[in-house]
């Protein structure tokens, strides 16, 4: 057996590559850059293969026991960094268009205040065990932090007119300098069914010219599948409210992800966020739709905290797709940590099973930003992090779930 002298080694009485089976009392050999050089199975010593990686090594020194379990860092495939500043503003319970309604007269305030608040939860996303982050952006006020954070971001600049085609144009120019001064990756992407004109659409699809994921706000409340299938609803009043009207617009008589799905690129990995209405028929259709994957985007906090209502995730599940975890802003939401998502859906739908949070949480996730290269999964060659679980309910991975208790530290 070869020895790989002075680099550190971590050990539980479960360790969960997500890519792999859980190994009981699994060591991780990292160097002093976090990338990983060794999945061992010490169970597999004798007569079997110790090592998971390319070489059968061994930790040349005891490895540090962590308490709880040990798994890959997450991604948050989707939040509004730029929105901390605004946490507590908005009252539970409103339902979507109030709160959006907040989040655009609430948003403006002292540059020094969002800077410091974006610096801020971060720090903490990082220290919850958050590797990744799929950000939406309307301003570049979060760039600056970007590009010192350890966190790896894929930036989502997100566009509206409100369905106005006449302000296609002007819209599009508003958010450009937005994307301009993000930095790589990123793409243009649009906010939702709702508030996209067909012509916005088309500028947004240009200027996606490379292999971009891409991102939607889809089939968050009621009213949004009504406004598209009838033309009537809760929208008419919203838009009036900004000085816009909707006698132009025509229904298409379908849910409004169908009419999303006409007008995005199929070649794009796309990922659909909140889902909290999506029928089994609307699923099947997206994933025929698209070219590159898609990805189903879950936010079980946030639509608690907007709609007090959460996605049948049983209907992801049967159709067996592949769902990520993120926790929207702080304006709807009371922390940005990928643990208390999954603690919240363990609670609500516990027929959920541990081993798919986990998936949802990380590889899933890092497969839709496109850095599943380096992240999602403890594999040799990777730089995913290390998280330790503490709190969990069970004793083998048959049995854990997560409790009101259970909490994220990161190791590595």
């Amino acid at each position: 057996m070869r020895y790989l002298c002075c680099m550190p080694s971590y050990t539980a009485d479960y360790v969960f590559p997500i890519s792999s089976a859980p190994i009981r009392n699994g060591i991780i050999v990292t160097d002093e850059s976090g990338h990983i050089r060794d999945v061992i199975d010490p169970a597999k010593g004798s007569g079997g293969k110790a090592s998971l990686g390319p070489e059968n090594t061994a930790p040349a020194s005891a490895p540090k026991k962590i308490e709880g379990v040990l798994v890959p860092g997450f991604v948050n495939a989707h939040c509004h960094l730029e929105l901390s500043h605004l946490q507590g503003k908005s009252q539970t319970g409103k339902t979507l268009l109030p709160f959006l309604v907040d989040v655009v007269t609430l948003r403006e305030t002292d540059p020094e205040v969002i800077e410091a608040a974006i610096r801020e939860q971060d720090r903490l996303m990082w220290e919850g065990g958050i590797q990744a982050v799929g950000d939406i952006c309307n301003k570049p006020d979060t760039a600056a932090t970007k590009r010192k954070s350890p966190i790896r971001y894929y930036s989502f600049v997100e566009m509206f007119d409100f369905l106005q085609e006449e302000r296609a144009q002007a819209s599009f120019e508003l958010y450009l300098p937005a994307y301009e001064q993000q930095p790589e990756p990123k793409s243009a992407v649009p906010h939702a069914p709702y508030t996209v004109s067909e012509a916005l659409y088309q500028k947004i699809n240009a200027l996606n010219t490379d292999n971009e994921t891409v991102s939607i706000h889809n089939q968050e409340t009621a009213a949004e599948d009504e406004l598209f299938q009838t033309g009537a609803g809760e929208f008419r009043s919203f838009f009036e409210g900004f000085g816009t009207s909707l006698d132009g617009f025509n229904a298409p008589g379908t849910p409004s992800l169908y009419h999303a799905i006409q007008h995005m690129d199929p070649g794009k990995r796309t990922l659909f966020v909140h889902n909290t209405l999506t029928s089994p028929e609307a699923i099947l259709a997206a994933e025929a739709w698209g070219d590159r994957g898609v990805y189903w985007v879950t936010c079980p906090n946030a639509n608690l905290y907007i709609e007090n209502r959460l996605p049948r995730y049983d209907r992801f599940l049967d159709a067996g797709v592949k769902v990520c975890v993120g926790t929207d802003s702080l304006t709807s939401n009371w922390q940005l940590s990928i643990v208390e998502e999954l603690k919240t859906i363990a609670r609500f739908q516990s027929y959920v099973p541990f081993a798919s949070l986990l998936r949802w949480a990380t590889l899933n996730g890092a497969e839709a930003l496109q850095f599943d290269d380096e992240l999602g999964s403890l594999e040799v060659g990777k730089r995913p992090g290390l998280v330790a679980l503490t709190g969990l309910s069970g004793a083998d991975p048959d049995s854990f779930t997560f409790t009101p208790h259970s909490e994220a530290r990161r190791v590595v």
